[in-house]
């Protein structure tokens, strides 16, 4: 499993998200991919992004568990990445 964290450099709630999850490291343990919807729109189109920062959490195949948009607190994150 892993997160794909959807996100554009022009977005500042993006921007908070990343500043959020880089404190809260050394307390995740499922890796973190950025993925920039403006150098990836046909990534971002095939998962629906409609919004940035969104979050997906896709199994082994790149299929979605879950999904979230909008910034996660530090606790919100933890517990949100915990299913």
């Amino acid at each position: 499993m892993k997160v794909l964290k959807f996100y554009a450099e022009w977005c500042g709630p993006c921007k908070v998200q990343s500043q959020i999850i880089k404190a809260a490291g050394d307390k995740i343990t499922t890796p973190i991919e950025d993925v920039n919807i403006d150098d990836n729109i046909f990534m971002a189109q095939n998962f629906q992004v409609r919004g940035v920062p969104t979050m997906v959490l896709v199994d082994n195949e790149e299929k979605e568990i879950k999904r979230h948009v909008g910034v996660l607190k530090e606790a919100e994150l933890l517990e949100w990445l915990k299913g």
